[in-house]
């Protein structure tokens, strides 16, 4: 098996590359990056001393790819499997892209910054950051709930980069600042997310971490 993927269950950005690669049925070496596996630790910071997570490692080829997005177009062009994730038309795939760095820049982001506030030390805390944040997502919800209204899925008709971005990241978001029932355009969107067989496998492969996420009992007041 030439592709190992390094990543962890409850990364938002792992759930990201996995998404595809469940999608294309690909066959690749999950190595979970955690306190339990020093010896894939050691292996990931070799790769990638920027130390962030998720990383691909292509033996056959020896290659190493960073980056969420730059990990699925490579997919895409050495992997494509039956299903790829930028589409053919060049109006769809710029769409895709667009908002692929929607989610990642305005959804992602800003929920993790409350989730990566939530686990630091209480005195080394920044609860205007928080704020700040909660109001990007707000505002994101805003900008969503119109550009995929009538939409199947994120760019159109076919499931794509973008709607691999967008499910942890509506996911997440959602147990930070809700929007199912301020936002129906965007709760229909994220539950048919929900129900994509390569998103409910995510899902299910999280459960067993799920406890060490900071807000699994409930989202903060922000």
């Amino acid at each position: 098996m030439s592709l190992i993927v390094y990543y962890h269950p409850l990364s938002s950005y792992s759930w990201k590359v996995l998404i595809p690669l469940y999608e294309k049925a690909t066959d690749f070496d999950g190595r979970i990056i955690d306190d339990r596996h020093p010896e894939n630790c050691g292996a990931w910071a070799a790769l990638w001393p920027m130390l962030r997570f998720p990383v691909l490692r292509d033996t056959a080829r020896d290659t190493t790819i960073p980056e969420t997005t730059t990990i699925i177009e490579y997919l895409d062009l050495h992997y494509p499997g039956a299903w790829r994730a930028i589409p053919g038309d060049a109006d769809t795939a710029i769409e895709a892209r667009v908002l692929d760095r929607i989610f990642d820049n305005y959804v992602m982001t800003p929920m993790s910054t409350a989730v990566f506030n939530q686990i630091r030390p209480e005195d080394a805390r920044d609860p205007h950051g928080v704020r700040q944040a909660a109001d990007m997502l707000r505002r994101a919800y805003d900008l969503l709930e119109t550009r995929l209204a009538g939409r199947t899925w994120a760019a159109g008709d076919a499931f794509t980069l973008a709607d691999c971005a967008a499910a942890p990241s509506l996911f997440y978001a959602d147990r930070i600042v809700p929007f199912r029932q301020s936002h129906p355009a965007l709760a229909t969107y994220l539950s048919r997310l929900e129900a994509r067989p390569s998103f409910a496998r995510v899902l299910e492969e999280k459960e067993p971490y799920w406890p060490n996420f900071p807000f699994a009992g409930g989202p903060p007041n922000i």
